[in-house]
């Protein structure tokens, strides 16, 4: 049986694990949105940045990336994911059926906010987005670069986020 992971933020450009299949992917019931200060990887607990989160709305479906792990290396995925998604128990490990755009439906990895936790900033305009993106930075570099490289590698696999897309707009008139 094939493990299966959801990428719809980072693991888009950088997954970190050997990947033996990519395909279009649809989750339904959540919303991808920068609902989740980052403490961590893109910003500091003085300073937190924002990172993408999936946030449960069941008028909302999100277009992402299956990816599939590599035969015989799923216990090291699954090690590896929890330690780097699960660093602050912002993100809830979930199992949840997504739609790949081939017509198969599929039992995936995915990694989805909790809405308690104290990191969560669900509702946020997206002009107070762009202020903090374009100022925050943490362990794994500038939070405006996690923007670009997200939004960029949805573009290029041809999905439409309009919300990243305006954010990187202003993101870039901000830092310029």
């Amino acid at each position: 049986m094939t493990m299966w992971v959801f990428g719809y933020g980072s693991l888009l450009w950088n997954p970190g694990f050997e990947v033996a299949e990519q395909a279009i992917a649809t989750l339904p019931g959540y919303a991808r949105s920068f609902c989740m200060h980052s403490i961590h990887h893109r910003g500091t607990e003085t300073e937190p940045g924002l990172v993408l989160a999936l946030d449960a709305d069941p008028s909302h479906a999100c277009e992402g990336v299956a990816l599939a792990v590599a035969a015989g290396k799923e216990a090291k995925t699954l090690a590896y994911l929890r330690e780097r998604e699960l660093i602050s128990s912002a993100y809830l490990e979930r199992e949840l059926e997504i739609d790949l755009h081939d017509g198969r439906r599929v039992t995936a990895v995915v990694y989805v906010i909790n809405p308690d936790h104290v990191q969560y900033c669900g509702g946020m305009p997206l002009e107070d987005q762009a202020q903090i993106i374009a100022r925050a930075r943490g362990g794994m570099g500038p939070n405006d670069e996690y923007l670009y490289n997200t939004a960029s590698h949805l573009a290029e696999i041809g999905l439409h986020d309009p919300d990243l897309e305006w954010l990187s707009h202003r993101v870039r008139a901000l830092t310029s």
